[in-house]
């Protein structure tokens, strides 16, 4: 059975797969998701960050919820959490949970306690990260341990920074100052392609295979610059706007699906089974790493599935409220991915 979950405007989606059609079910209404991310050993683990709310966590995959971040997390405003592949203490893979304003904290225990990791906010750059809607503050847009090497976790500031650290987030590398995103809204590793880092950024898109000492910016076809992925070590999947002013409000919104493949380096504009990019929100995406070629992909006009690696879409048969219309889902996790 497949489990999706879709961090709605005001709710959770948790839909499951049954007999070739899906059954949803809503909750964490009121909380704002923000982030999901399942345990990947344990698919019936998951936890949601929210802003407002912390962080929330699921043993049953998603039949009920329990707030894990209430009172050991400085901030309720809990923008990313990332579980990692390779790191497992207690039963559980470790997680890890960024917030607004700055601050990158680990679980080695599911959540029952956390810490915080100091060390990020003493980086140079960090006398410079601010988020232009709110320019006061900053937070922890995305977080992502590396799928090849125990300790490596990466960390996107929204905005001004793409950093890393080699041991769990004791230390930290700062920016690359001269090269490499400045605004990365999502970043992917891959176990089949050591060292490589895709990112999705508000300036443009990128690409590294020596965790960061270097970037190739490959942008041929692609006409659109501020972006969101889903990384693969052969296809890579981005939705694309101009600017965030076409990317969240369905009223003005007019965004893109591109695809390129180790075959056509060259972007492409895919359109086959998606809405019109006319009243479009920007596309979150999700790879399931079980089944090769089948993505999932969510905006306002609704959920849909890919067999052929991105080539081609259908929409899934669930319902959609009418009100869903309206709503930018800001995040979809599958479980064992």
């Amino acid at each position: 059975m497949t489990t999706l979950m879709l961090g709605m405007q005001n709710s959770l989606l948790v839909l499951e797969s049954s007999n070739n059609s899906w059954k949803n079910k809503e909750y964490l209404k009121g909380t704002h998701p923000q982030s999901i991310s399942f345990d990947p050993q344990n698919p019936d683990i998951a936890y949601c960050g929210t802003f407002g709310d912390s962080v929330w966590k699921t043993v049953n995959g998603g039949q009920t919820w329990s707030n894990v971040g209430k009172d050991a997390i400085s901030s309720p405003y809990v923008m990313s959490v990332a579980v990692s592949s390779l790191n497992r203490a207690n039963g559980f893979g470790r997680v890890y949970a960024g917030t607004e304003p700055s601050a990158f904290y680990i679980s080695n225990n599911g959540g029952d306690s956390w810490e915080r990791m100091n060390t990020l906010n003493e980086l140079p750059s960090s006398k410079s990260w601010s988020f232009p809607p709110r320019p006061w503050t900053h937070h922890v847009r995305w977080i992502e341990p590396d799928a090849s090497k125990p300790e490596y976790v990466f960390v996107a500031i929204e905005a001004g920074a793409l950093v890393q650290s080699h041991d769990g987030g004791k230390t930290w590398i700062d920016r690359d100052e001269k090269q490499g995103p400045y605004d990365t809204h999502t970043l992917a590793t891959h176990f089949k392609a050591p060292k490589r880092l895709y990112s999705a950024a508000g300036d443009g898109y990128f690409e590294s295979f020596e965790y960061g000492e270097s970037w190739t910016r490959p942008m041929e076809g692609l006409r659109h610059d501020y972006l969101f992925d889903s990384g693969d070590p052969n296809v890579v999947i981005i939705s694309a706007s101009n600017g965030p002013s076409t990317s969240y409000s369905s009223q003005n919104a007019e965004t893109f699906v591109y695809r390129k493949d180790a075959e056509c380096k060259e972007w492409k504009v895919v359109t086959d089974g998606l809405p019109g990019s006319e009243g479009s929100t920007i596309m979150c995406f999700a790879a399931n790493q079980r089944a090769p070629g089948e993505f999932y992909a969510a905006n306002n006009h609704g959920l849909f599935e890919s067999n052929d690696s991105g080539k081609s879409w259908k929409r899934l048969d669930t319902p959609w409220p009418k009100e869903y219309l309206q709503q930018t889902p800001w995040a979809l996790a599958i479980n064992g991915s």
